[in-house]
């Protein structure tokens, strides 16, 4: 490798770390058309590529990048932009792979987990999870994936254990404190899951699903102006915001009813109602 390729590809991955996505793409290219076989460039041309949503582009040059490295995050990356282009069973395929490599790679069995109960297929979605928690006890975020599996099973004593413990080994985990509260709300105590919402938000407060999510809560506690004064901030004075802030408004005992959308963009606060 040049001093040029490697000067080039030190580039196009600050870039991508940058997420200056067009210029990663750009460098990467340079580099395979001297150098097709370049792994590297492979693997961040289609990094990029997938990043922006171009996942049908992604999937050659991260199939040469995994070909000639057997390497479990690109077999991970191919796996889920096989997936975004309607390659189911390749994309399972290629995610077993990974998981089978040598050391144990935690993302490769959380896509596989994911991938597998987005297709409804709950029970290995589940052996995915459990199979890539042995082989990396120290991986949180697969446990986090199985209690999302469980909570989406609708079995939430599973799931609550699942997030309980997860936050105490790892109380900075931001998706365990959210997947508490949501089992928390399913079960009632809108109370308890309002406490971990707000915590949540204190972390993030852009985090517009989580704060629809209090704002649920709130008002299911009769909190009906703190409720809605969340409702207008999770809808931001957008138009893109506003319809899960209506259907918010209307769900809950102690929400309200619009009979006109253009009341319930006035009353969200929303420009152009």
């Amino acid at each position: 490798m040049t001093r040029e390729t490697v000067e080039r590809l030190e580039r196009a991955n600050l870039a991508l770390l940058a997420r200056r996505l067009d210029e990663a793409v750009r460098l990467a290219a340079g580099v395979l058309e001297a150098e097709p076989d370049n792994v590297a460039a492979g693997e961040i041309q289609g990094t990029a590529l997938l990043m922006q949503g171009r996942s049908a582009e992604a999937v050659a040059p991260l199939q040469r990048a995994a070909d000639l490295s057997e390497d479990p995050n690109i077999e991970t990356l191919l796996g889920r932009a096989l997936a975004n282009v309607g390659r189911g069973e390749e994309a399972l395929a290629t995610l077993h792979q990974a998981s089978r490599r040598q050391p144990p790679f935690p993302q490769a069995f959380l896509e596989l987990g994911d991938q597998l109960g987005a297709a409804g297929r709950f029970e290995e979605a589940a052996t995915a999870f459990e199979d890539g928690i042995a082989r990396n006890p120290q991986a949180q975020v697969l446990r986090v994936g199985l209690a999302y599996l469980h909570l989406k099973r609708n079995d939430r004593r599973r799931a609550r254990e699942l997030f309980a413990a997860v936050r105490a080994a790892a109380p900075e985990r931001y998706d365990a404190l959210v997947g508490l509260g949501r089992v928390l709300a399913a079960d009632g105590d809108y109370a308890g899951a309002a406490d971990l919402f707000k915590q949540a938000l204190a972390a993030r407060a852009g985090d517009a699903v989580v704060r629809l999510e209090l704002a649920k809560c709130l008002l299911e506690l009769g909190r009906r102006e703190a409720g809605e004064a969340e409702l207008r901030t999770a809808a931001g004075g957008e138009a893109a915001g506003a319809g899960a802030a209506i259907l918010a408004l209307a769900a809950t005992p102690h929400g309200r009813l619009f009979l006109k959308p253009s009341a319930a963009m006035a009353f969200l606060g929303v420009d152009g109602a």
